[in-house]
């Protein structure tokens, strides 16, 4: 039986990152969780969000928590890439835009000037004229973040994660955890491909994590699609100047874009999110059902109508779509909770949680650790 001082259930992004600290901080650790599958549509473990090539990463946003989050992990990507050799970043920079005069705009700005983060401010005209293969709805505004954001590789910051946990000395697990066993000595998790004990555990399995833990306070699990829509070379080097996106509507809907990225499959796509609703997934068979869908073709269909009159002058050459989750708590901030003296999780990223996982990982591992650990 594998035995650690430490063990992490999830090799997604959090719980990479925790490993990572962890290892880092000399702890004996263990991580446990699959490898991505080679094929989704007859997988029959657990997924991870973290299977895709583009996440928006950046400090604006209206709330304080995540703002410093994000900040705090985007200064480590450097310090991840060195210790792993595994690229994963790519400055872009960010937009956040939204009606003039609404709240949401308010308060981004208000929380970027608080905290002294560099960021340029336009009004509706002048947001035309910057970004002109975008068409904003009348009376829309934004706030440019042009350094330390853009967007991330989920899948190569997780693998550069665990690759710079690996050399500091942590150990895998590469398999699904079944179950839990707290004793007053150890913790004892049961994995498809045998047992390990620990003296301490953090769960950061997203989605899972309640099914694991049904003590915690309640996680939502909501479905989502998002679409890639293929490009030429040519139309990806027109839109070389392009940010992601970060878009709130005065209906409230909050699409999301990402410029021209490339896929393991050679093409380029802009990947573009959200659903015009939520769809709960309730329990670990729902969510392994609903990744093996790759998506629902109705919000395809309305995320294609979306971009064709957001950038009518894109020339589309392909799409397809994807499934993915996202993981919320009541309050709209992580859970990052001690359940007892040996067990402690880490999940609940809010649609947020990739930019700024390493943050996450770092106070789930102080958290699981019993070290007093100073928020971001």
């Amino acid at each position: 039986m594998e035995q650690a001082e430490f063990a992490v259930i999830g090799r997604g992004l959090i719980g990479a990152a925790a490993a990572r600290h962890l290892a880092r901080a000399g702890r004996s650790v263990v991580l446990i969780g699959p490898e991505e599958p080679a094929r989704k549509g007859d997988h029959g473990g657990p997924f991870g969000s973290h299977y895709d090539e583009g996440r928006i990463t950046r400090a604006l946003d209206p709330d304080p928590f995540w703002s410093a989050a994000s900040r705090a992990s985007i200064a480590r990507y450097a310090e991840i890439e060195a210790q792993s050799g595994i690229p994963f970043f790519t400055e872009a920079g960010a937009l956040v835009a939204g009606p003039e005069d609404g709240d949401f705009l308010a308060r981004v700005r208000a929380v970027a000037e608080a905290g002294g983060l560099p960021h340029d401010v336009y009004g509706p005209e002048a947001l035309a004229a910057r970004f002109p293969a975008f068409r904003f709805l009348p009376g829309t505004a934004g706030c440019h973040e042009p350094l330390r954001a853009g967007h991330i590789s989920p899948r190569r910051l997780v693998a550069a994660q665990v690759e710079s946990a690996r050399r500091a000395g942590a150990r895998l697990m590469p398999h699904a955890a079944l179950a839990i066993e707290e004793t007053a000595q150890a913790v004892r998790v049961e994995t498809a491909g045998g047992a390990v004990s620990c003296v301490r555990l953090l769960v950061a399995a997203g989605g899972y994590s309640a099914s694991l833990l049904p003590g915690i306070a309640p996680v939502r699990v909501f479905a989502r699609t998002v679409a890639l829509f293929e490009v030429s070379e040519a139309q990806a080097a027109a839109l070389a100047d392009m940010p992601a996106l970060v878009l709130l509507e005065p209906s409230g809907r909050d699409p999301y874009l990402l410029p021209p990225i490339r896929y393991p499959d050679g093409r380029l796509y802009l990947k573009l999110g959200g659903d015009p609703a939520d769809r709960p997934l309730r329990s670990a068979q729902e969510i392994g059902a609903w990744f093996r869908s790759g998506g629902d073709p109705q919000v395809g269909a309305y995320l294609r109508g979306w971009i064709e009159r957001f950038m009518p002058g894109l020339e589309i050459l392909s799409q397809r779509l994807d499934a993915c989750m996202t993981s919320f708590s009541a309050d709209g901030q992580p859970i990052l909770r001690r359940l007892s003296d040996r067990v402690a999780v880490a999940t609940a990223g809010c649609g947020k949680g990739a930019k700024c996982s390493d943050e996450l990982g770092r106070l789930g591992a102080a958290l699981v650790s019993g070290e007093r650990a100073q928020n971001a």
